[in-house]
């Protein structure tokens, strides 16, 4: 069994840089999970991105917050409840808390890299033309919203260079005229001082081809926008099993 968790906020002990012959004889355990963090460490810094398995990279985040003991049963704790490595790093600070043996630290832990992620994904496309970078794009949006666990809608307002003025969201629900109306929509294009707009959302189910709903509201959105001057380049839907693109399907 892992050992419990550690509460002091400055405990980020990577494993490894003690001595294994100043450890007690007595506690050859402890010993020998320093030389397991040790060559994990070391596959981590010499290796590809491939060096580690999803469970031995959530063990070494782990390292953070456990400082000492076995860290593997917790990481596969949580690739089986979750589901896969993006599951984990998407779910809850609650939601990981159920799982024996995280705790606050492990859970702020897991977290982190969490928002590092969408961090980086998000400097992708902020200063770039969207359309020129879709894959970009994609992946910000698929590592934002692939895991949610309620339907969310957003809007991406571009400039007439096609770059990002402001990633809004616009509610959670089912995408109809109750949640997201047209109108609204381009408006807030013409507060913002946006000549084009994508709507994205996802769908929990993980499936994300369009419904009846989805195809109606985008065609409204469209409607609404070639009145004012405001083009809606697509709607994307985003789902665990992949996105797809409205324009893409020939349904804008």
């Amino acid at each position: 069994m892992p050992q419990s968790e550690e509460t002091s906020t400055d405990g980020f002990d990577f494993g490894g840089d003690a001595d294994p012959k100043s450890v007690p004889a007595s506690d050859s355990s402890k010993a020998a999970g320093k030389g397991h963090r040790s060559r994990l460490r070391e596959r981590l810094l010499k290796g590809g991105a491939e060096a580690l398995a999803d469970y031995e990279v959530l063990e070494y985040l782990l390292f953070a917050a456990i400082k000492q003991g076995d860290t593997k049963p917790v990481a596969k704790a949580l690739l089986a409840r979750f589901g896969s490595l993006a599951g984990v790093l998407n779910a809850s600070p609650a939601a990981l808390r159920q799982v024996s043996g995280v705790g606050e630290t492990s859970a702020a832990a897991l977290k982190s890299v969490a928002i590092a992620a969408r961090r980086m994904a998000r400097s992708e496309v902020a200063a770039k033309p969207l359309l020129g970078s879709w894959k970009g794009l994609i992946d910000y949006l698929s590592i934002d919203m692939a895991h949610l666990t309620v339907e969310r809608v957003r809007v991406l307002y571009l400039d007439g260079k096609n770059r990002l003025i402001d990633d809004h969201h616009v509610g959670d629900g089912s995408i109809d005229e109750a949640a997201i109306h047209p109108r609204e929509v381009i408006r807030k294009a013409m507060d913002v001082g946006a000549s084009a707009l994508i709507l994205v959302h996802n769908h929990p189910s993980g499936n994300p081809e369009p419904s009846r709903a989805d195809i109606q509201i985008t065609q409204k959105i469209a409607e609404a926008g070639r009145l004012l001057g405001v083009t809606l380049h697509d709607h994307v839907i985003i789902g665990r099993e992949g996105h797809v693109s409205l324009r893409a399907k020939g349904l804008i």
